[in-house]
């Protein structure tokens, strides 16, 4: 999007106090991400960076976790991952990763698909870096720090995370009566844990085609639930595509259960509850507003 020349100013002055300089007529915002504003501008050297600049104070600590993750996660994955040479308070930088997101929005708020979710290409790529990453032992990882619930743990922070938004929020019955049978069923719920990114979606994809170069925005890295790094997936493709994916998946060392797809659909369908969690975390209004749409929508 265009960026103001105070604004320019602002984010080249903030990032030579950290001794990158970059030239200023090449610095362009996106002001999409919910916990940091994002930058990317070229140096001086003709290097491009990454600029993310915290909107909120809140956001520090998780970002030193998430610091601490990358570091250990990157010599295991042969995506690459951001390489956070800046990292403080007010500014975290790295330069740009290879290739082109997946999915970006027009600026009249629509998603612009860049390549064909269902190519057999991108299902033998996505199920590569998944169990690829999938299969990581967790214990390579466990001193960055990430957030680690057991089998009983993951659905018992979901029952928790829904009961309080129900608590919060007016919640369409039908959405209440889903959410407690799939709770209630044993069947649904994994019964192993693996390291997982959280929010694998195309946005978060940088590609090559539909080849996957890099991963962005690991903060919701975690060892837990599998099925978080395929729900995205589970509801943008066909069965036939989301059953190739998992086969691929398994046939590179991933794990799944029988009622894995159907899983993958109910935790995508908690989507609002997320987005309630994250309106009563910020005391945003547009947030507030917006997640009562979604746990209420009109018949």
């Amino acid at each position: 999007m265009p960026t103001d020349s105070s604004q320019t100013t602002t984010i080249r002055e903030l990032a030579s106090t950290h001794g990158l300089e970059i030239d200023p007529e090449t610095i362009n915002v996106n002001e999409l991400g919910l916990d940091f504003q994002v930058a990317i501008a070229e140096a001086v050297d003709g290097q491009s960076w990454v600029l993310r600049i915290p909107r909120r104070p809140d956001v520090t600590d998780r970002a030193a976790v998430e610091g601490r993750f990358l570091r250990a996660i990157a010599p295991h994955l042969s995506v690459a991952v951001p390489d956070w040479q800046i990292h403080t308070e007010d500014l975290i930088a790295y330069p740009l990763l290879p290739g082109a997101p997946g999915l970006t929005i027009d600026d009249q708020g629509q998603p612009q698909w860049h390549f064909d979710l269902e190519s057999g290409e991108y299902i033998q790529s996505l199920a590569d870096v998944l169990a690829e990453l999938h299969t990581v032992d967790p214990a390579l990882v466990r001193s960055s720090g990430i957030d680690e619930f057991s089998p009983a743990e993951v659905r018992l922070r979901k029952r928790d995370d829904i009961a309080r938004v129900v608590a919060e929020f007016d919640v369409a019955q039908s959405l209440r009566e889903r959410w407690s049978a799939w709770l209630d069923d044993d069947a649904y719920w994994p019964t192993f844990t693996t390291l997982t990114h959280g929010e694998v979606y195309p946005a978060h994809q940088l590609m090559d085609g539909a080849r996957n170069l890099s991963i962005l925005d690991w903060t919701t890295a975690a060892i837990g639930d599998p099925a978080r790094d395929f729900m995205f997936h589970h509801a943008s493709v066909s069965a036939q595509a989301f059953d190739a994916t998992i086969q691929r998946y398994v046939d590179k060392g991933g794990q799944v259960w029988p009622k894995f797809a159907e899983h993958c659909g109910e935790l995508f369908s908690t989507s609002p509850v997320e987005l309630g969690l994250y309106a009563l975390q910020t005391g945003d209004a547009d947030h507030i507003e917006a997640a009562k749409t979604q746990l209420n929508p009109t018949e």
